[in-house]
Formats: C-alpha cells, structure tokens, sequence
C-alpha cells in the first residue's frame, strides 16, 4: 500500500465537516485513498448501473439506508445528487458522513457548489509525488529520466506497467469516454492531435490562436477543449506574478500537465534512453518539478501559492512562491552539472526584489548553499523547500 500523504488531512477535516471531496485524475488513487482512510464506511461507485439507477430512482431512500458514513465513488454521474446531500447532512449534522470523488471536478458546477457551499471541504488527489514515490521504494528514483518516462499514476509503479503499454490506453479510455461524457467532440481524431500539440508546449506561455491554427479548429473549441482538460485534471495554468515595481509583466499563463509520463507518450517517447538530448528535456523536466510543487501544497491541504513572473525583455523565473510574507523565487534546470548560467535570472529579479529568497532546483541531486542561492538535488528539493515555506 502507497501512503499518500494527504491521508492524515481527511482524517482530520472528516471530523469537523459533513462532506469530503476527494476529485483528481483518473488513475491517481482515490478510492484506495478513500477505503483506507475512512475503512468502516459504505461504499458505492455509480459506475455500477444498478447502483446508479438506485440512487437516480429514490435519491433520498438510497443515502438513507447508509448510516456508518459513505464513500461515494464517481459522484460526478449524478449530480442531482449533490441537494439531497445537503439536505441530509443538514439533517443530521455529522461530521464526515459523506465522502465524495470523482475524475471530474464537479465543485465547478456554480449548482453543486451552492448545493455544498460551507459544508465540504476539497481536496484533489493528483498522481504521486516524487517523495511518495521515494517512501514506497517502488522505482529507483536515482534515474531521473527513467522517473520522467515513467511518471507518477501509481498503477504503473505497483504493477510494474510499461509505460509504453499504459498510456496510449490512458489516453483512448480518456478521449472516448470523459471527453465525451464532459463535451460532445465530433472529432476524436482532432482532439487527440490538440493533446499531442499541447504537450509540445509544456512550460510555454499559452497562445490559443497559435494552437488553433495549427489543430485546425477555431479558437471558441480550443478553449472549450483546454476547459476540459484543466476540469478533469490533465493540465492546470501556472499564472503570472504582479508586484508593483513593474507594470511591464505578461499576463498570459504557462501550460503544463499533472503528470510527466503522459507528456512523453504523447510527445512519442517510446523509451527513456530517448530522453537524452531530447529537445523538450528541460521542459519536461521544468513540469515535472511545478507539478510536484502542486502536489506538495496540495497534500498539505493548502492551495497553491505558485506563480511564475517574465518581464516584457524575456526576463524570466520558473517559479514564485508567494507565502504573503516572502517571494520564493525558484530557478528550475535540468542540467547536472551547476552552470553560472542557472543563476542568471535569480540575479535579475533580486535586483528588483532584494527581499526575495533565491533557490535552485536541478537535475543533480547534491543539495549546497551558495551566495546566489540555496541547491536542492530534484530527488528531495520539492520536499525541502516546503518546509521553507
């Protein structure tokens, strides 16, 4: 058994709300998450037609019968669901009587989350992170582009998939059935090339019209297909940065995806040794270390405080971290030998930010502290700097 490490989170929030919810991609381990926190509940997946039909027929009869606490996989199928929810946890008032997940996130809905507002408290379950991955000791985390082919859905790592075998079926299972339950896309063959020239782009800044000229389709249906990505946990936006010394920053966000290893199939990486000298291994790289980031504030139960910042002359930082009290500022780079060049950007921004906190995080794994910054190895840095914040 994995320990995930937002586990002690839910046991602790389950005991003061009525309502958990637990969303995030598919794959990412929430009704195992789910079961081993709370292992004395009631469990149902509307998966199963006759539960579904059950619970679509008499609502109020179906949650009725469940008096332990219930564990409602895939909720997102019925979201009528959601006000009879409310009605019996305002009933009864116990805490942590509901415990909600699905591939989607349903909170979206402004209807659902009227429906739940004040009662629930969210959490997303996202692929491994890299000190998971460290603590069950399942793939040797030493080879950093065996660990990016592989990427972090814990499935692969437990039953020793090929990652070449699980993610073309990933991503078929994906577009032909969430896609399709989310939106109607009448062209799977195109949607499947958007993800393809999406994951050629992790770590850009996202230009839809680019993108739309070169899938073919008009810019209304490439936001309407990023939408879905971003609601079903593929992809999220890293946001740009204001401080009010510059009025010159770019607002448009960064593209990257929840989990590495899907980018590489979809980039066509059939083996790690065709990592080396790839053109897209410092953003890969790049992605890998900003998701793990997410990961980290999200298993603690925090929501994300990240951000990256580029000025209007390219000036760049991969990422900030704006605790409200200090910047972080985090330089990412892939290379394992320490360059000057990797404290470039570090240097430009202090200028303008003596208060910010410089660190670096690169493909080596000794950690030093220098005068330009601190160094975290990648296998522990995520890790280490949480602790900072």
């Amino acid at each position: 058994m994995i320990h995930r490490e937002i586990g002690n989170v839910l046991v602790k929030m389950a005991e003061k709300m009525p309502v958990i919810s637990i969303t995030g991609p598919r794959q990412s381990g929430k009704t195992t998450l789910a079961r081993m926190c709370f292992p004395e509940y009631n469990y149902v997946n509307l998966e199963n037609p006759d539960m579904y039909e059950a619970a679509k027929d008499d609502p109020c009869l179906f949650l009725s019968q469940f008096k332990k606490g219930i564990i409602i996989d895939e909720v997102q199928r019925l979201p009528s669901l959601f006000s009879y929810i409310q009605t019996i946890s305002d009933e009864r008032n116990r805490p942590g009587e509901f415990i909600l997940t699905g591939s989607e996130n349903f909170l979206l809905s402004e209807k659902i989350s009227q429906s739940l507002a004040g009662r629930v408290f969210v959490s997303h379950l996202l692929p491994l992170s890299i000190s998971e991955l460290e603590r069950a000791d399942l793939v040797k985390t030493e080879d950093m582009d065996a660990t990016l082919f592989h990427g972090f859905y814990p499935r692969i790592h437990k039953m020793n998939i090929e990652p070449e075998m699980f993610f073309p079926s990933y991503i078929h299972t994906y577009v032909e059935r969430d896609v399709r339950q989310i939106v109607n896309v009448s062209n799977l063959f195109l949607f499947q090339k958007f993800l393809r020239i999406a994951a050629g782009r992790v770590g850009q800044l996202i230009n839809y019209n680019n993108i739309a000229n070169e899938v073919g389709v008009d810019l209304k249906t490439i936001k309407s297909w990023f939408s879905i990505l971003e609601s079903s946990f593929i992809v999220f936006f890293l946001p740009p940065h204001f401080e009010n010394f510059s009025k010159r920053i770019i607002k448009t966000p960064k593209l990257y995806f929840h989990d590495i290893g899907l980018v590489c199939s979809l980039l066509g990486i059939r083996k790690k040794e065709e990592l080396t000298g790839h053109w897209s291994k410092g953003a890969l790289f790049e992605n890998m270390i900003i998701a793990d980031l997410m990961k980290g504030f999200l298993n603690q139960g925090k929501r994300p405080s990240l951000y990256f910042w580029r000025d209007s002359a390219g000036n760049e930082i991969d990422c900030l971290i704006d605790t409200g009290s200090e910047i972080k500022c985090v330089e990412i780079k892939s290379g394992t030998t320490i360059s000057s060049d990797f404290f470039k950007g570090l240097k430009y921004y202090r200028k303008l930010n003596s208060k910010a906190a410089p660190f670096l995080i690169y493909g080596g794994v000794a950690n030093s502290i220098r005068s330009n910054a601190t160094i975290f190895g990648w296998r522990n840095a995520v890790e280490s700097l949480l602790k900072e914040v």
